[in-house]
């Protein structure tokens, strides 16, 4: 699946069941492997700010590999 970054931003995030998780406000990459790891719920700015920012991104994030369609919106699986 090939998408700009860019294009993730503002579109909403669905499970396959039809539950509305939210809005995707940033992304988490994996520098690495050069790819997105999670995509985020919470403005990273906050998360930043956070105590306790793996407890956070954790609670206000989607695994990118729950990721089964992209179009309009965001369409995630189980993980």
């Amino acid at each position: 699946m090939n998408i700009r970054v860019s294009e993730l931003y503002g579109k909403r995030i669905i499970s396959n069941e039809g539950k509305m998780l939210g809005e995707v406000k940033g992304v988490m990459l994996n520098l690495e492997e050069g790819v997105v790891s999670h995509l985020l719920l919470t403005e990273p700015e906050r998360l930043l700010k956070s105590t306790n920012p793996r407890v956070d991104i954790q609670k206000g994030s989607v695994a990118f590999k729950r990721v089964k369609k992209i179009s309009e919106t965001v369409i995630v699986g189980r993980e």
